[in-house]
């Protein structure tokens, strides 16, 4: 029987109030979306945060603290893969932002909450609506 896999997202937020979105390449293309990769077996949520972000990113966070859970079926709908995504935040970071991995994403950009660019992807959407609005679950049925 096949199984939703388990991806973590991380909304980082700089001292301007805005927070990190990546332009996706690859399989993620063309969307935007927060940071983050897959939860390996073993894996806490803040460890998958902190190795995610670091391996994308070059960040190294802090602190990363549970937002919400999202079911998301649009993905599902779209590519039949199915996921659950787990989102964590934090203002908590070291280092200069820069792409390490050229193959997955093209550039991070620091964007106001509210000006996301679109396309965004599904989970990265709902993760940022759940934290604007302080939501512990999303589930998408579109």
């Amino acid at each position: 029987m096949k199984r939703p896999g388990v991806g973590v997202g991380v909304i980082i937020q700089n001292s301007n109030g805005q927070i990190l979105i990546g332009k996706r390449k690859g399989s993620h293309s063309p969307y935007y979306s927060i940071p983050g990769g897959h939860l390996e077996n073993g894996e806490s949520f803040e460890y998958a945060a902190i190795k995610e972000v670091y391996e994308e990113t070059n960040l190294k966070i802090k602190n990363p603290k549970f937002i919400c859970v999202t079911n998301n079926l649009r993905t599902f709908k779209e590519t039949n893969k199915h996921y659950v995504s787990i989102s964590m935040y934090t203002n908590e970071y070291e280092g200069i932002c820069q792409v390490k991995e050229p193959n997955k994403c093209e550039e991070w950009l620091w964007c106001n909450i509210d000006e996301i660019p679109e396309p965004q992807f599904d989970a990265s959407e709902f993760a940022i609506e759940c934290f604007k609005n302080g939501y512990a679950y999303r589930e998408n049925q579109e």
